[in-house]
This record gives C-alpha cells, structure tokens and sequence, in this order.
C-alpha cells in the first residue's frame, strides 16, 4: 500500500495509530505521576502511596484544572493575537520613550510632581521615603 498515492486507503492506519500512541501516553502518564507521588509525598508530607488509577485521575484532573480540554492547537487564535500585539512594534521604537520620559523627569517631571505633593498635603518624609 501506497500512502502517497491513496491516502484514503492510509486514513484507518493514522487513526488506528493515533489511538495506540494517545493510550500509550496515558499509560505512560499515570505511571509516571503514581511513581512520582509515592517516591515523593509519603516521605515529605506523610501521605498515603496511591495506585496507577490514582495517579492517572491526577492526571486528568490536572489537565482539567490548568490545562483545559481540547486542543488548542497552533491555530489557537487567542496566543496568536497575544503574540501580534508585541511582534509589531520593534524593540528599540519601546526604549526611545524611555529616552524622552528621563528628559521630562529631569525638565519638568520632579517639579510637578513636588507641586502635586505640596497640594496633596505630602510632607517631605512621604516623598522621600516614596523614591
């Protein structure tokens, strides 16, 4: 058989080895955090040994708790858009604010800032002891 040619023909073998590899990494999982626990919580903390089942319900419910159910995959669209915002303003553009607000601090920036203080009734401890 030809998987090039006629992928049709190859489609029950992906899903076919795709389940075999999903229920490999389950067993795998559960193994791994049941001997995770058991070499680390009773000596630590005093808790009881837990068995594959156990560990594999860990499994899940961590999943379930921090990781979410499904996919999201790489055309998950939220990190996608997160990811966008910040890639299209170049570093340096960010860092010549700074440049400009250090001027404005050493201008005018701790002139108005003492006024501020003055109308707020901030004593000069309070300044101070704010910087």
């Amino acid at each position: 058989m030809n998987c090039r040619t006629d992928r049709q023909k190859c489609r029950p073998l992906w899903i076919g080895g795709g389940i075999v590899l999903g229920l490999g990494v389950a067993v795998l999982v559960g193994f791994i955090i049941m001997w995770l626990w058991n070499g680390l919580m009773p000596k630590l903390f005093g808790l009881t040994e837990i068995t594959y089942w156990q560990g594999l319900g860990l499994a899940l419910l961590g999943r379930l708790l921090f990781g979410g159910v499904g996919g999201g995959g790489k055309n998950d669209s939220r990190k996608r858009k997160s990811s966008d915002q910040h890639r299209n303003i170049p570093f340096t553009h960010k860092m010549k604010d700074w440049e400009h607000y250090d001027k404005w601090w050493n201008e005018e920036g701790e002139k108005s800032f003492r006024e501020f203080a003055e109308k707020s009734n901030i004593s000069d401890t309070e300044v101070i002891e704010s910087e």
